[in-house]
Parts: C-alpha cells; structure tokens; sequence
C-alpha cells in the first residue's frame, strides 16, 4: 500500500469512528430527553479510537509496516 493508500484508509477508519459517534450522542441526547441514563460514557466513546485502531501505536506501526 503507498502511504497516499494508507492516509486514505486512516481517514476512511476516522470517518466511520464519527458516524459511529454520532449515533451515541444521538441516542444520548434522546436518553436524556426522556430522562433516562444515558446509554454512552465517556469510556465508550473511547474505545471507538480503539475499535477503529486510531490511536498513536496502532498508526505508527501501520505507518511503519
């Protein structure tokens, strides 16, 4: 894969992260609309950089490899 390929999927990766977001603030904010607990904590919206290998460790190696 050239690096262009690779920016490419790292953005790719970035974009579903935020759509998933976006669908947890969503139902949070329908949640607290109906005065529910929320559904999505901050740990959850954590693990999507996980999930999605956006953190510094996994770019690097996938950078390097």
């Amino acid at each position: 894969m050239t690096p262009e390929q690779k920016a490419a999927y790292v953005m790719a990766q970035a974009a579903a992260a935020e759509i998933e977001a976006a669908g947890m603030v969503a139902e949070n904010l329908l949640a607290a609309k109906n005065q529910q607990t929320l559904p999505y904590r901050e740990v959850s919206f954590k693990a999507l950089i996980v999930k999605y290998d956006l953190h510094h460790n996994a770019l690097v190696t996938f950078f390097h490899s």
